[in-house]
């Protein structure tokens, strides 16, 4: 009978690296009712190997340092410049990632982590928020479109200028905008009025 556990726990888990690309949470092992044990066969084996806490990955998996961050910061969504890259409105590769967090959260090892950070009510953290493949193909959770605009525009005093113009601009001529939701947003931010100022000079 241990035997069997033993082989449909090692067997879920594999099945459970196979479909997230290599990667494995510890998380996850709550999610199979999985002993933690098991985990641990697995990286003493050989078939994955500990990248940061809490996360694992196979020999022959990239790490995506993207998915290992939101995996370390739960309470964090890509935002602001990381988003404009990710959503194409931006040709610059950032070079930290842009992240924001509820207000009052606070992590010591996320203030100095050099990366980027960004507050919003606790109320208005999840407003706009998408899952999103990362750039290695897991899901991360990023602002969509429309969250990503409002916040470059609630931010623009702490982002370079032409970067903020020339992302509204690409958003403006692209095809899978929502000005309805923009708008919707930009209310529960209280920035109507910046919202259409930049906005309607565009379209």
């Amino acid at each position: 009978m241990v035997v069997k556990n033993k082989s449909r726990h090692l067997e879920r888990l594999r099945n459970a690296i196979k479909n997230q690309n290599g990667i494995l949470l510890t998380s996850d092992l709550a999610q199979f009712h999985i002993p933690r044990v098991y985990l641990s066969l697995l990286e003493q084996s050989g078939e994955i190997e500990r990248v940061s806490r809490g996360v694992y990955k196979t020999p022959s998996t990239m790490e995506d340092e993207m998915l290992i961050f939101q995996s370390k910061y739960k309470s964090s969504v890509f935002s602001h410049e990381t988003a404009l890259f990710l959503h194409d409105l931006t040709d610059r590769t950032p070079l930290r990632y842009s992240v924001t967090v509820p207000s009052g959260y606070h992590s010591s090892l996320l203030n100095e982590s050099g990366h980027k950070i960004y507050y919003v009510n606790r109320k208005l953290l999840d407003l706009g928020v998408a899952a999103m493949q990362s750039p290695h193909g897991n899901e991360i959770r990023v602002t969509n479109l429309e969250r990503t605009i409002c916040d470059i525009l609630r931010s623009r005093n702490q982002m370079d200028v032409q970067y903020v113009n020339n992302a509204l601009k690409r958003y403006a001529a692209g095809k899978d905008k929502n000005i309805n939701l923009l708008y919707e947003y930009a209310k529960r931010f209280h920035i109507q009025k910046i919202v259409r100022q930049y906005i309607e000079v565009l379209l």
